[in-house]
């Protein structure tokens, strides 16, 4: 951690597509007095936010381009493509990118997949967003391959989508200036990587003192039974007036067998 001082809010961006809900619903459950305001990026912008402070942190696609960002990978999307509903692909559970040799495939210019060769034949233009490319798609144009949570975002009911194979998947990470790793910060890597509160690496731990007092109660429980023992043995910590006792016994059948030669001499 480079920097400890506590900010009024976080700030946290995040990408289309991705949907930061559970955790900010558990950042207010354990830091109630710090709001957490949502900032909507474009990819393209994503990484100036957050170098610029417009944001504490992000959720962004990987890759990250700069060696002053951190980045904690989070999970790999499905690829799809989106089709027209009685498209001859709608059909099907999967196809894979050589299925779609023969169709007219659309490449947004804010593209998240690092195509070394975009899949079938390309339009006459690039549409300018996915949105636009969406458009497109309904309108009988071409097809789209995209994530699967942008496929979502962007829902029709005349489209559907299906998983599409040998394709780029697009990836999704947290990330913040490497510089600017503060407590908030901190506190909210632990939530997205699912540490407890009373996990040593955040400030919304459980102190020292709670191990402490269950050492105590620890000790407590154990010196009743101590006692109890003692009070079994005749008040002796060892417990050797039993055996002494149980020895004397014996000792004394032995010294009457021994008496009994001698009383007949």
């Amino acid at each position: 951690m480079t920097g400890s001082e506590a900010s009024p809010s976080f700030r946290l961006a995040y990408v289309p597509g991705v949907t930061p809900t559970k955790w900010v619903r558990i950042w207010n459950e354990r830091l109630p007095d710090v709001p957490l305001a949502l900032v909507a990026v474009s990819p393209a912008e994503a990484f100036d936010v957050l170098r610029g402070g417009g944001a504490d942190a992000g959720f962004v696609r990987l890759p990250v381009d700069g060696a002053d960002l951190s980045a904690i990978p989070l999970y790999t999307e499905t690829t799809v493509v989106v089709v027209p509903k009685d498209h001859v692909v709608a059909a099907v559970d999967e196809v894979s990118s050589e299925d779609l040799a023969d169709e007219i495939v659309l490449h947004p210019l804010d593209d998240t997949l690092d195509w070394e060769q975009p899949p079938g034949r390309p339009a006459y233009e690039r549409p300018a967003t996915t949105a636009d490319a969406i458009e497109l798609v309904a309108a009988g144009v071409g097809l789209l391959v995209v994530p699967q949570s942008l496929a979502r975002l962007h829902h029709r009911k005349d489209l559907t989508y299906r998983p599409v194979s040998g394709t780029p998947e697009s990836r999704i990470a947290l990330s913040w200036p490497e510089d600017r790793t503060t407590d908030l910060v901190e506190d909210f890597i632990g939530i997205v990587r699912g540490r407890t509160v009373n996990s040593s690496r955040g400030r919304t731990q459980t102190p020292a003192e709670p191990k402490n007092k269950r050492a105590e109660a620890g000790d407590a429980r154990r010196k009743p039974a101590a006692r109890s023992g003692g009070g079994r043995s005749g008040g002796t910590s060892t417990g050797r007036g039993p055996r002494s006792g149980s020895g004397g016994a014996k000792g004394g059948a032995k010294g009457s067998k021994r008496g009994k030669p001698r009383g007949r001499s």
